[in-house]
Protein backbone atom coordinates (compact mmCIF):
# COMPACT_ATOMS: atom_id res chain seq x y z
CA UNK A 1 0.00 0.00 0.00
CA UNK A 2 1.32 3.47 -1.17
CA UNK A 3 2.12 5.74 1.77
CA UNK A 4 1.60 2.59 4.29
CA UNK A 5 4.17 0.46 6.27
CA UNK A 6 1.67 -2.79 7.65
CA UNK A 7 3.47 -4.26 10.31
CA UNK A 8 3.40 -7.97 11.92
CA UNK A 9 3.79 -8.51 15.54
CA UNK A 10 4.71 -12.00 15.52
CA UNK A 11 4.22 -13.04 19.38
CA UNK A 12 5.46 -16.71 19.38
CA UNK A 13 6.39 -19.62 22.03
CA UNK A 14 9.92 -20.29 21.83
CA UNK A 15 11.15 -22.83 22.75
CA UNK A 16 14.75 -23.11 24.94
CA UNK A 17 17.04 -24.67 23.01
CA UNK A 18 14.80 -25.94 20.43
CA UNK A 19 16.56 -24.12 17.36
CA UNK A 20 15.35 -25.92 14.41
CA UNK A 21 11.86 -25.81 16.06
CA UNK A 22 12.02 -22.08 16.76
CA UNK A 23 13.49 -21.56 12.96
CA UNK A 24 10.81 -23.59 11.63
CA UNK A 25 7.83 -21.32 13.47
CA UNK A 26 9.62 -18.35 12.50
CA UNK A 27 9.65 -19.18 8.90
CA UNK A 28 5.74 -19.94 8.99
CA UNK A 29 4.87 -16.55 10.54
CA UNK A 30 6.91 -14.99 8.20
CA UNK A 31 4.66 -16.52 5.71
CA UNK A 32 1.81 -15.88 6.60
CA UNK A 33 2.84 -11.92 7.31
CA UNK A 34 3.51 -11.99 3.87
CA UNK A 35 0.30 -13.46 2.54
CA UNK A 36 -1.44 -10.86 4.91
CA UNK A 37 1.13 -8.08 3.02
CA UNK A 38 2.78 -6.79 5.95
CA UNK A 39 6.23 -4.92 4.91
CA UNK A 40 7.73 -5.95 8.65
CA UNK A 41 7.49 -8.90 10.68
CA UNK A 42 8.73 -8.40 13.84
CA UNK A 43 9.71 -11.50 16.77
CA UNK A 44 10.68 -11.93 20.37
CA UNK A 45 14.08 -11.38 21.68
CA UNK A 46 15.87 -14.11 21.23
CA UNK A 47 13.85 -15.74 19.21
CA UNK A 48 15.92 -18.59 17.07
CA UNK A 49 17.58 -19.75 20.91
CA UNK A 50 14.58 -19.29 23.26
CA UNK A 51 14.35 -17.01 26.32
CA UNK A 52 16.77 -17.53 28.85
CA UNK A 53 18.89 -19.62 27.49
CA UNK A 54 21.59 -19.41 30.43
CA UNK A 55 24.85 -21.59 30.18
CA UNK A 56 23.86 -22.99 26.77
CA UNK A 57 25.16 -19.88 25.85
CA UNK A 58 28.24 -21.31 26.92
CA UNK A 59 28.20 -23.87 24.79
CA UNK A 60 30.50 -22.63 20.91
CA UNK A 61 28.13 -25.42 19.16
CA UNK A 62 25.09 -24.04 20.33
CA UNK A 63 25.90 -20.38 19.48
CA UNK A 64 27.14 -21.23 15.97
CA UNK A 65 23.94 -23.29 14.97
CA UNK A 66 21.56 -20.47 16.27
CA UNK A 67 23.80 -18.08 14.25
CA UNK A 68 23.66 -20.58 11.04
CA UNK A 69 19.72 -21.12 11.24
CA UNK A 70 19.66 -17.25 11.37
CA UNK A 71 21.35 -17.12 8.07
CA UNK A 72 19.33 -20.13 6.74
CA UNK A 73 16.05 -18.21 7.72
CA UNK A 74 17.46 -15.13 5.57
CA UNK A 75 16.34 -16.88 2.36
CA UNK A 76 12.82 -16.83 3.78
CA UNK A 77 12.62 -12.52 3.48
CA UNK A 78 12.19 -12.62 0.11
CA UNK A 79 9.38 -8.95 -0.01
CA UNK A 80 9.13 -8.72 3.39
CA UNK A 81 11.59 -7.04 6.48
CA UNK A 82 12.32 -9.60 9.47
CA UNK A 83 13.50 -8.42 12.83
CA UNK A 84 15.13 -11.66 14.60
CA UNK A 85 16.96 -12.33 18.10
CA UNK A 86 19.60 -14.63 18.27
CA UNK A 87 22.50 -14.89 20.13
CA UNK A 88 25.68 -12.95 17.96
CA UNK A 89 29.66 -13.09 18.36
CA UNK A 90 32.32 -11.20 17.55
CA UNK A 91 35.77 -12.35 18.30
CA UNK A 92 35.05 -13.54 21.84
CA UNK A 93 32.25 -11.50 22.79
CA UNK A 94 28.22 -12.74 22.53
CA UNK A 95 25.75 -10.05 22.66
CA UNK A 96 21.96 -10.00 23.25
CA UNK A 97 21.28 -8.80 19.62
CA UNK A 98 18.33 -8.05 16.89
CA UNK A 99 18.95 -9.04 13.26
CA UNK A 100 17.56 -6.50 10.55
CA UNK A 101 16.78 -8.90 7.59
CA UNK A 102 15.41 -7.67 3.78
CA UNK A 103 15.05 -9.29 0.66
CA UNK A 104 17.61 -12.20 1.63
CA UNK A 105 19.91 -9.89 3.73
CA UNK A 106 21.17 -9.58 6.80
CA UNK A 107 21.48 -5.54 6.84
CA UNK A 108 22.11 -4.97 9.96
CA UNK A 109 22.32 -6.54 13.75
CA UNK A 110 21.67 -4.25 16.79
CA UNK A 111 23.09 -5.23 20.23
CA UNK A 112 21.67 -4.79 23.06
CA UNK A 113 22.66 -2.33 25.44
CA UNK A 114 20.95 -2.47 28.37
CA UNK A 115 21.52 -5.72 30.33
CA UNK A 116 19.50 -6.33 33.42
CA UNK A 117 21.18 -7.68 36.07
CA UNK A 118 18.31 -8.07 39.02
CA UNK A 119 15.94 -10.12 39.95
CA UNK A 120 15.73 -13.21 37.71
CA UNK A 121 17.83 -11.81 35.21
CA UNK A 122 21.35 -12.27 34.55
CA UNK A 123 22.58 -10.91 31.52
CA UNK A 124 25.77 -10.04 32.48
CA UNK A 125 27.27 -12.88 33.08
CA UNK A 126 26.63 -13.89 29.14
CA UNK A 127 26.84 -10.76 27.10
CA UNK A 128 28.46 -7.91 26.53
CA UNK A 129 27.13 -4.33 26.10
CA UNK A 130 26.21 -3.35 22.78
CA UNK A 131 27.66 0.37 21.75
CA UNK A 132 26.36 1.06 18.43
CA UNK A 133 22.18 2.37 17.63
CA UNK A 134 21.91 2.10 14.14
CA UNK A 135 18.70 3.05 12.12
CA UNK A 136 17.32 1.18 8.85
CA UNK A 137 14.64 1.99 6.68
CA UNK A 138 11.57 0.69 4.88
CA UNK A 139 9.94 2.21 2.04
CA UNK A 140 12.27 5.22 2.53
CA UNK A 141 11.09 5.57 6.40
CA UNK A 142 14.10 5.10 9.02
CA UNK A 143 13.08 3.23 11.83
CA UNK A 144 15.41 1.91 14.66
CA UNK A 145 15.59 -1.51 16.27
CA UNK A 146 16.32 -2.21 20.13
CA UNK A 147 15.53 -4.60 22.89
CA UNK A 148 13.49 -5.26 25.48
CA UNK A 149 15.79 -3.47 28.34
CA UNK A 150 16.61 -1.13 26.10
CA UNK A 151 13.17 0.60 25.90
CA UNK A 152 12.76 0.86 29.50
CA UNK A 153 15.52 3.92 30.15
CA UNK A 154 15.44 7.33 29.39
CA UNK A 155 19.00 7.76 28.00
CA UNK A 156 19.01 4.37 26.37
CA UNK A 157 19.18 3.45 22.37
CA UNK A 158 15.67 4.80 21.66
CA UNK A 159 16.94 8.54 22.68
CA UNK A 160 20.17 7.94 20.25
CA UNK A 161 17.78 6.35 17.37
CA UNK A 162 15.35 8.99 17.63
CA UNK A 163 18.31 11.78 17.36
CA UNK A 164 19.45 10.05 14.19
CA UNK A 165 16.00 10.32 12.60
CA UNK A 166 14.26 7.53 13.44
CA UNK A 167 10.28 8.20 12.96
CA UNK A 168 9.10 5.00 14.87
CA UNK A 169 11.09 1.87 17.04
CA UNK A 170 10.35 -1.65 17.04
CA UNK A 171 11.23 -2.89 20.47
CA UNK A 172 11.63 -6.70 20.81
CA UNK A 173 11.34 -8.15 24.06
CA UNK A 174 11.32 -10.96 26.49
CA UNK A 175 9.62 -9.61 29.75
CA UNK A 176 8.60 -12.00 32.26
CA UNK A 177 4.86 -12.18 33.61
CA UNK A 178 4.32 -11.29 37.50
CA UNK A 179 1.07 -9.66 38.36
CA UNK A 180 0.37 -5.93 37.82
CA UNK A 181 3.65 -6.21 35.15
CA UNK A 182 1.63 -5.15 32.17
CA UNK A 183 0.03 -1.86 33.32
CA UNK A 184 3.71 -0.84 34.83
CA UNK A 185 5.18 -2.23 31.46
CA UNK A 186 2.68 -0.47 29.09
CA UNK A 187 3.28 2.68 31.31
CA UNK A 188 6.60 2.25 30.18
CA UNK A 189 6.34 1.99 26.36
CA UNK A 190 3.61 5.06 26.50
CA UNK A 191 5.82 7.41 28.55
CA UNK A 192 8.72 6.47 26.01
CA UNK A 193 6.25 7.16 22.70
CA UNK A 194 5.16 10.32 24.39
CA UNK A 195 8.36 11.44 25.09
CA UNK A 196 10.26 10.92 21.88
CA UNK A 197 7.07 11.67 19.59
CA UNK A 198 7.33 8.07 18.04
CA UNK A 199 4.84 5.04 17.59
CA UNK A 200 6.78 2.48 19.06
CA UNK A 201 5.88 -1.48 18.19
CA UNK A 202 6.57 -3.91 21.15
CA UNK A 203 6.57 -7.49 20.10
CA UNK A 204 7.02 -9.66 23.55
CA UNK A 205 7.64 -13.63 24.34
CA UNK A 206 4.44 -15.45 25.58
CA UNK A 207 5.09 -18.82 26.84
CA UNK A 208 6.44 -20.96 29.60
CA UNK A 209 9.91 -21.63 30.81
CA UNK A 210 10.72 -23.29 34.16
CA UNK A 211 10.03 -20.54 36.68
CA UNK A 212 8.99 -18.01 34.34
CA UNK A 213 5.64 -17.48 32.41
CA UNK A 214 5.94 -15.08 29.73
CA UNK A 215 2.53 -13.45 29.24
CA UNK A 216 2.79 -12.08 25.50
CA UNK A 217 -0.07 -8.85 25.36
CA UNK A 218 2.07 -7.40 22.64
CA UNK A 219 1.39 -3.30 21.88
CA UNK A 220 1.30 -0.83 19.42
CA UNK A 221 1.34 2.93 21.22
CA UNK A 222 1.08 5.92 18.89
CA UNK A 223 3.58 8.87 19.09
CA UNK A 224 0.97 10.52 21.86
CA UNK A 225 1.66 7.67 23.96
CA UNK A 226 -2.17 5.78 23.30
CA UNK A 227 -2.31 2.00 23.21
CA UNK A 228 -4.03 1.93 19.81
CA UNK A 229 -3.87 -2.48 19.98
CA UNK A 230 -2.74 -5.25 22.01
CA UNK A 231 -2.42 -8.57 21.67
CA UNK A 232 -3.73 -11.80 22.94
CA UNK A 233 -3.16 -12.41 26.59
CA UNK A 234 -0.82 -16.01 27.22
CA UNK A 235 -1.10 -17.31 23.87
CA UNK A 236 0.54 -17.19 20.42
CA UNK A 237 -0.70 -14.24 18.07
CA UNK A 238 0.18 -12.38 14.86
CA UNK A 239 -1.15 -8.87 15.24
CA UNK A 240 -0.73 -6.21 12.13
CA UNK A 241 -0.92 -2.69 12.58
CA UNK A 242 -0.64 -0.21 10.08
CA UNK A 243 1.38 3.04 9.78
CA UNK A 244 0.85 6.00 7.18
CA UNK A 245 4.03 8.03 6.44
CA UNK A 246 2.76 11.12 5.52
CA UNK A 247 4.14 14.25 7.22
CA UNK A 248 4.02 12.19 10.60
CA UNK A 249 4.31 8.38 10.78
CA UNK A 250 0.81 7.65 12.64
CA UNK A 251 -1.08 4.19 13.53
CA UNK A 252 -3.90 3.93 11.29
CA UNK A 253 -4.91 0.91 11.27
CA UNK A 254 -5.11 -2.10 12.87
CA UNK A 255 -6.39 -5.95 13.84
CA UNK A 256 -6.73 -7.99 16.19
CA UNK A 257 -7.54 -6.01 19.14
CA UNK A 258 -7.89 -8.14 22.35
CA UNK A 259 -9.68 -7.25 25.82
CA UNK A 260 -7.73 -6.39 29.11
CA UNK A 261 -7.45 -9.19 31.73
CA UNK A 262 -8.36 -8.30 35.29
CA UNK A 263 -5.65 -8.96 38.12
CA UNK A 264 -6.74 -12.45 39.20
CA UNK A 265 -7.77 -13.76 35.65
CA UNK A 266 -4.51 -13.06 34.40
CA UNK A 267 -2.77 -14.98 37.38
CA UNK A 268 -4.94 -17.81 37.11
CA UNK A 269 -4.11 -17.53 32.75
CA UNK A 270 -0.47 -17.54 33.36
CA UNK A 271 -0.59 -20.32 36.05
CA UNK A 272 -2.69 -22.64 33.25
CA UNK A 273 0.00 -21.67 30.84
CA UNK A 274 3.52 -22.04 32.71
CA UNK A 275 1.87 -25.55 34.13
CA UNK A 276 1.34 -26.48 30.41
CA UNK A 277 4.10 -25.54 28.87
CA UNK A 278 6.40 -26.99 31.53
CA UNK A 279 4.82 -30.48 30.83
CA UNK A 280 4.63 -30.10 27.33
CA UNK A 281 8.08 -28.82 26.52
CA UNK A 282 9.55 -31.50 29.17
CA UNK A 283 8.11 -34.75 27.63
CA UNK A 284 4.83 -35.42 29.54
CA UNK A 285 1.83 -36.25 29.11
CA UNK A 286 0.38 -36.63 32.43
CA UNK A 287 0.14 -35.08 35.48
CA UNK A 288 -0.30 -36.58 39.48
CA UNK A 289 -1.43 -34.81 42.48
CA UNK A 290 -2.58 -36.33 45.87
CA UNK A 291 -5.94 -35.00 46.55
CA UNK A 292 -6.30 -33.91 50.28
CA UNK A 293 -9.67 -32.66 50.26
CA UNK A 294 -8.52 -29.22 51.06
CA UNK A 295 -8.22 -25.81 48.97
CA UNK A 296 -4.30 -26.23 47.40
CA UNK A 297 -5.03 -29.30 45.68
CA UNK A 298 -8.39 -28.67 44.69
CA UNK A 299 -6.95 -25.68 42.87
CA UNK A 300 -4.02 -27.18 41.60
CA UNK A 301 -5.92 -29.86 40.35
CA UNK A 302 -8.51 -28.09 38.78
CA UNK A 303 -5.55 -25.51 37.18
CA UNK A 304 -4.03 -28.93 36.07
CA UNK A 305 -7.62 -29.88 34.66
CA UNK A 306 -8.21 -26.79 32.82
CA UNK A 307 -4.49 -26.71 31.38
CA UNK A 308 -3.90 -30.58 30.21
CA UNK A 309 -7.30 -31.40 29.70
CA UNK A 310 -9.27 -33.54 32.34
CA UNK A 311 -8.05 -37.00 30.66
CA UNK A 312 -4.70 -36.12 31.56
CA UNK A 313 -4.98 -35.26 35.07
CA UNK A 314 -5.30 -38.55 38.44
CA UNK A 315 -5.98 -37.50 41.43
CA UNK A 316 -4.85 -40.14 44.31
CA UNK A 317 -6.55 -39.55 47.97
CA UNK A 318 -4.67 -40.90 50.53
CA UNK A 319 -6.50 -40.79 53.92
CA UNK A 320 -5.17 -41.62 56.95
CA UNK A 321 -7.15 -42.32 60.46
CA UNK A 322 -6.54 -38.56 61.19
CA UNK A 323 -8.42 -37.41 57.69
CA UNK A 324 -12.15 -36.92 58.24
CA UNK A 325 -15.03 -38.21 56.06
CA UNK A 326 -15.47 -34.70 54.93
CA UNK A 327 -12.34 -34.16 53.30
CA UNK A 328 -12.33 -37.55 51.72
CA UNK A 329 -15.46 -36.33 50.27
CA UNK A 330 -14.61 -33.19 49.01
CA UNK A 331 -11.85 -34.70 47.21
CA UNK A 332 -14.05 -37.34 45.54
CA UNK A 333 -17.01 -34.49 44.66
CA UNK A 334 -13.76 -32.32 42.90
CA UNK A 335 -12.74 -34.86 40.83
CA UNK A 336 -16.35 -35.57 39.58
CA UNK A 337 -17.03 -32.04 38.92
CA UNK A 338 -13.55 -31.89 36.82
CA UNK A 339 -13.99 -35.16 35.55
CA UNK A 340 -10.78 -36.30 36.67
CA UNK A 341 -9.34 -39.77 37.41
CA UNK A 342 -9.38 -40.45 41.04
CA UNK A 343 -7.80 -43.41 43.49
CA UNK A 344 -7.59 -44.39 47.00
CA UNK A 345 -4.91 -45.57 48.66
CA UNK A 346 -5.27 -45.52 52.27
CA UNK A 347 -1.79 -45.11 53.97
CA UNK A 348 -2.59 -46.27 57.39
CA UNK A 349 -1.43 -49.91 57.42
CA UNK A 350 2.15 -48.78 56.06
CA UNK A 351 1.75 -45.95 58.83
CA UNK A 352 2.15 -48.47 61.57
CA UNK A 353 4.84 -50.58 59.81
CA UNK A 354 6.87 -47.63 59.71
CA UNK A 355 6.23 -46.71 63.81
CA UNK A 356 7.05 -50.74 64.41
CA UNK A 357 10.01 -50.60 62.86
CA UNK A 358 10.87 -47.07 64.22
CA UNK A 359 9.52 -48.26 67.75
CA UNK A 360 12.86 -49.07 69.29
CA UNK A 361 14.90 -46.06 68.50
CA UNK A 362 11.82 -43.78 69.44
CA UNK A 363 11.53 -45.51 72.70
CA UNK A 364 10.78 -43.55 75.70
CA UNK A 365 9.86 -40.39 73.56
CA UNK A 366 6.77 -38.68 73.04
CA UNK A 367 5.31 -38.04 69.54
CA UNK A 368 5.44 -34.83 67.74
CA UNK A 369 6.36 -33.51 64.32
CA UNK A 370 8.25 -36.36 63.38
CA UNK A 371 5.10 -38.85 63.52
CA UNK A 372 3.70 -36.50 61.08
CA UNK A 373 5.87 -36.34 58.77
CA UNK A 374 6.06 -39.46 58.32
CA UNK A 375 2.74 -39.37 56.95
CA UNK A 376 3.97 -36.93 54.51
CA UNK A 377 6.96 -38.83 53.17
CA UNK A 378 4.37 -42.20 52.93
CA UNK A 379 1.97 -39.83 50.62
CA UNK A 380 5.19 -38.81 48.34
CA UNK A 381 6.53 -42.01 48.18
CA UNK A 382 3.38 -42.92 46.80
CA UNK A 383 3.30 -40.45 44.41
CA UNK A 384 6.73 -41.31 43.51
CA UNK A 385 6.59 -44.28 42.62
CA UNK A 386 3.07 -44.40 40.33
CA UNK A 387 5.25 -41.36 38.52
CA UNK A 388 7.88 -43.92 37.87
CA UNK A 389 5.92 -46.86 36.80
CA UNK A 390 3.92 -44.77 34.51
CA UNK A 391 5.99 -41.65 33.39
CA UNK A 392 3.43 -38.72 35.18
CA UNK A 393 4.95 -35.53 36.05
CA UNK A 394 3.81 -35.11 40.17
CA UNK A 395 2.74 -31.46 41.08
CA UNK A 396 3.26 -30.48 44.59
CA UNK A 397 0.33 -28.55 45.92
CA UNK A 398 2.16 -26.32 48.63
CA UNK A 399 1.57 -22.12 48.49
CA UNK A 400 4.03 -19.63 48.78
CA UNK A 401 2.82 -18.85 52.71
CA UNK A 402 3.99 -22.22 53.84
CA UNK A 403 6.84 -22.78 52.21
CA UNK A 404 7.74 -19.33 53.32
CA UNK A 405 7.87 -20.33 56.83
CA UNK A 406 8.40 -23.81 55.95
CA UNK A 407 4.88 -25.52 56.99
CA UNK A 408 6.05 -28.23 54.33
CA UNK A 409 7.91 -31.54 54.56
CA UNK A 410 11.11 -32.48 52.60
CA UNK A 411 10.75 -35.46 50.74
CA UNK A 412 6.72 -35.43 51.26
CA UNK A 413 4.50 -33.29 50.32
CA UNK A 414 7.32 -31.00 48.32
CA UNK A 415 8.69 -34.50 46.90
CA UNK A 416 7.72 -34.18 42.94
CA UNK A 417 8.23 -32.27 39.61
CA UNK A 418 6.99 -28.77 39.51
CA UNK A 419 5.17 -26.25 41.99
CA UNK A 420 2.11 -24.72 40.40
CA UNK A 421 0.91 -22.71 43.30
CA UNK A 422 4.68 -22.09 44.73
CA UNK A 423 4.46 -18.75 44.41
CA UNK A 424 0.78 -18.37 44.97
CA UNK A 425 -0.15 -16.65 48.75
CA UNK A 426 -2.90 -18.64 50.92
CA UNK A 427 -5.27 -15.66 50.26
CA UNK A 428 -4.55 -15.45 46.69
CA UNK A 429 -5.28 -19.08 46.50
CA UNK A 430 -8.38 -18.72 47.94
CA UNK A 431 -8.97 -15.62 45.32
CA UNK A 432 -8.07 -18.25 42.61
CA UNK A 433 -10.33 -20.65 43.51
CA UNK A 434 -13.58 -18.11 43.80
CA UNK A 435 -12.48 -16.81 40.76
CA UNK A 436 -12.78 -20.40 38.72
CA UNK A 437 -15.96 -21.35 40.68
CA UNK A 438 -17.61 -18.17 39.24
CA UNK A 439 -16.43 -19.52 34.98
CA UNK A 440 -17.92 -22.66 36.50
CA UNK A 441 -18.92 -24.47 39.85
CA UNK A 442 -15.77 -27.08 40.42
CA UNK A 443 -14.10 -26.52 43.70
CA UNK A 444 -16.71 -27.12 46.59
CA UNK A 445 -18.16 -24.50 49.34
CA UNK A 446 -17.45 -26.33 51.85
CA UNK A 447 -13.25 -26.19 50.67
CA UNK A 448 -13.22 -22.43 50.78
CA UNK A 449 -14.89 -22.58 54.21
CA UNK A 450 -13.32 -24.87 56.60
CA UNK A 451 -10.59 -24.16 58.50
CA UNK A 452 -7.17 -24.62 56.66
CA UNK A 453 -5.47 -28.26 57.90
CA UNK A 454 -3.01 -30.65 57.36
CA UNK A 455 -4.62 -33.61 58.88
CA UNK A 456 -2.23 -35.20 60.36
CA UNK A 457 -3.08 -35.18 63.84
CA UNK A 458 -6.36 -34.67 65.26
CA UNK A 459 -8.21 -31.68 65.47
CA UNK A 460 -5.69 -29.91 63.35
CA UNK A 461 -5.62 -26.78 62.00
CA UNK A 462 -3.02 -24.75 60.73
CA UNK A 463 -3.93 -21.28 62.66
CA UNK A 464 -2.03 -24.02 65.40
CA UNK A 465 0.99 -23.23 64.58
CA UNK A 466 0.61 -20.25 62.17
CA UNK A 467 -0.96 -16.62 62.28
CA UNK A 468 -4.06 -16.55 60.99
CA UNK A 469 -3.69 -16.10 56.80
CA UNK A 470 -4.72 -12.39 56.50
CA UNK A 471 -1.89 -11.82 58.89
CA UNK A 472 0.91 -14.05 57.62
CA UNK A 473 0.68 -13.02 53.88
CA UNK A 474 0.89 -9.29 54.40
CA UNK A 475 4.30 -9.96 56.96
CA UNK A 476 5.56 -12.11 54.23
CA UNK A 477 5.14 -9.80 51.84
CA UNK A 478 7.21 -7.14 53.48
CA UNK A 479 9.76 -9.64 54.46
CA UNK A 480 10.17 -11.04 51.09
CA UNK A 481 9.40 -9.12 48.24
CA UNK A 482 10.05 -6.16 49.92
CA UNK A 483 13.24 -7.07 51.88
CA UNK A 484 11.38 -4.54 55.03
CA UNK A 485 13.46 -5.26 58.11
CA UNK A 486 11.60 -6.46 60.98
CA UNK A 487 11.19 -2.40 62.71
CA UNK A 488 9.77 -1.22 59.39
CA UNK A 489 7.06 -4.72 59.52
CA UNK A 490 6.11 -3.38 63.17
CA UNK A 491 5.55 -0.16 62.71
CA UNK A 492 3.21 -0.52 59.92
CA UNK A 493 0.86 -1.97 62.44
CA UNK A 494 1.71 -5.88 63.18
CA UNK A 495 2.29 -7.08 66.89
CA UNK A 496 6.16 -7.51 67.38
CA UNK A 497 5.64 -11.81 68.67
CA UNK A 498 4.02 -11.92 65.42
CA UNK A 499 6.44 -10.73 62.94
CA UNK A 500 9.26 -12.15 65.09
CA UNK A 501 8.18 -15.56 64.82
CA UNK A 502 7.53 -14.98 61.08
CA UNK A 503 11.10 -14.13 60.34
CA UNK A 504 12.25 -16.80 62.27
CA UNK A 505 10.59 -19.47 60.61
CA UNK A 506 11.37 -17.61 56.94
CA UNK A 507 14.80 -17.57 58.12
CA UNK A 508 15.47 -21.00 59.25
CA UNK A 509 13.61 -22.48 55.90
CA UNK A 510 15.90 -21.70 53.39
CA UNK A 511 17.10 -25.02 53.20
CA UNK A 512 13.57 -26.42 52.22
CA UNK A 513 13.61 -24.15 50.01
CA UNK A 514 16.35 -25.09 48.07
CA UNK A 515 15.39 -28.83 47.63
CA UNK A 516 12.12 -27.95 46.58
CA UNK A 517 10.93 -28.26 42.92
CA UNK A 518 10.71 -25.10 40.71
CA UNK A 519 7.43 -23.53 41.19
CA UNK A 520 5.46 -21.06 38.59
CA UNK A 521 6.15 -17.15 39.03
CA UNK A 522 3.22 -15.07 39.45
CA UNK A 523 4.88 -12.24 42.60
CA UNK A 524 7.35 -10.01 41.86
CA UNK A 525 9.70 -11.87 43.90
CA UNK A 526 9.50 -15.55 43.77
CA UNK A 527 12.35 -18.26 45.86
CA UNK A 528 14.52 -19.00 43.53
CA UNK A 529 15.83 -17.08 40.73
CA UNK A 530 14.50 -14.47 42.62
CA UNK A 531 15.70 -14.61 45.98
CA UNK A 532 19.13 -16.23 46.73
CA UNK A 533 19.70 -16.00 50.27
CA UNK A 534 22.27 -18.00 52.57
CA UNK A 535 21.34 -21.13 53.93
CA UNK A 536 24.30 -20.71 56.52
CA UNK A 537 23.57 -17.24 57.71
CA UNK A 538 23.74 -15.69 60.94
CA UNK A 539 21.92 -12.42 60.29
CA UNK A 540 18.83 -11.46 62.11
CA UNK A 541 18.56 -7.88 61.13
Amino acid sequence: MEGVIRIAIGQINCTVGDLEGNGKKIVEYIEIAKEKGADIVTFPELTITGYPPEDLIFKQRFVEENIDILNRLSRHTEGITAVIGFVDRRGGDLFNAASVIQNGKIVGIHHKHLLPNYSVFDEERYFKRGKDSPIFEIKGVPFGVNICEDIWQIEGPTRIQVGQGARFICNISASPFYAGKRKLREETIQDQAKRYGVPIIYTNLVGGQDELVFDGQSVAVDRNGNIVTRANAFREDLLFVDLSVEKTVELQGVTGVTRELDGIEEVYEALKLGLSDYVRKNGFNKVILGLSGGIDSSLVATIAADALGRENVIGVSMPSMYTSQTSIDDGRELAERLGITIFEIPIEPVYHAYLSILRPFFAGREEDITEENIQARIRGNILMAISNKFGYLVLITGNKSEMSVGYATLYGDMAGGLGVIKDVPKTMVYELARYRNRIGYVIPERVLVKAPTAELRYNQKDSDSLPPYEILDPILKAYIEEDKDKNEIISSGFEEATVEKTIHLVDRSEYKRRQSPPGIKITPKSFGKDRRMPITNKYRG
